[in-house]
């Protein structure tokens, strides 16, 4: 089954908002040049407070701004309440967004948030009518004790428990070795391969054939232009979750084009 390549930048904690928009429109001014058919999926993550910034951008800016969608990095799954400093579904879609990140490891290890706790994220993003980029990952000392595989297969099926097979479908998931996470250190694209490849294997185990055919699986971890063509050339890896190199346009872009010439 031929899936459309993502490839998604996740700017963390970085850019104010007139430096969101300008690398919106670095983006946008290269997208403009291809068809969507020949591009892959593109899909930029400010911060909360450039979001609405950025939608504006891409409301007036005229051609390109189609092919890229907006995500949020993160969500909480009460639609509102007394929950200081959260936002909702409701409310990152009304910013503009059309996917969230939830589960990044960073959430995971600085704010103790838990797989119970990201399977409630996933059901809510889903019910509102945007998609979550579901992340999973291990550490150094998970990889080095061989529990890669097991650990990263219970994180998938938390986060998918209770979740209808056409939703699952619909998602997607990003594979991010935390000891390459903002290292330089890259997973070898044969292994990233066959990690990614078993989680398409769990997810078929917990929600069929057709949802594991169709589900994006991600890598990420020091992901730069230099990398991308390998990891895309492999059979399971269906794009990129995008850090430091996402942060400017010019290697972004780089990433995206590198795409195009295996994948697209």
């Amino acid at each position: 089954m031929s899936r459309k390549p993502i490839i998604a930048g996740n700017w963390k904690m970085n850019l104010l908002q007139s430096e969101a928009k300008a690398l919106f429109d670095g983006i946008k001014d290269f997208a403009k040049g291809f068809s969507e058919s020949q591009l892959p999926g593109i899909v930029i993550a400010p911060t909360f407070t450039s979001l609405s910034a950025v939608a504006s951008e891409k409301c007036n800016c005229g051609a390109g701004c189609d092919k890229i969608a907006i995500a949020a990095q993160n969500c909480h799954w009460k639609s509102s309440g007394a929950y200081t400093g959260e936002v909702s579904v409701e409310m990152v879609k009304d910013a503009g967004c059309d996917y969230v990140i939830i589960g990044h490891s960073e959430r995971r290890q600085y704010f103790s948030e838990t797989d119970e706790m990201i399977n409630l994220k996933a059901k809510s993003i889903l019910a509102g009518g945007l998609i979550p980029i579901i992340c999973c990952g291990e550490t150094l000392e998970q990889r080095e004790s061989g529990i890669t595989d097991s650990h990263i297969a219970s994180q998938i099926k938390a986060a998918l428990d209770g979740i209808s097979s056409e939703d699952v479908a619909k998602s997607v998931i990003a594979y991010e070795p935390i000891w390459a996470i903002g290292t330089g250190k890259t997973c070898d694209a044969n292994e990233a391969n066959r990690v990614i490849a078993m989680i398409r294997n769990v997810v078929k185990e917990v929600a069929g054939v057709s949802a594991a055919d169709s589900i994006r699986i991600l890598y990420g971890g020091s992901v730069k232009p230099s990398t991308i063509e390998e990891q895309m050339s492999k059979s399971d890896i269906d794009g990129a979750l995008v850090g430091g190199a996402s942060l400017t346009a010019e290697s972004f872009n780089e990433i995206i084009a590198n795409t195009m010439k295996v994948s697209v």
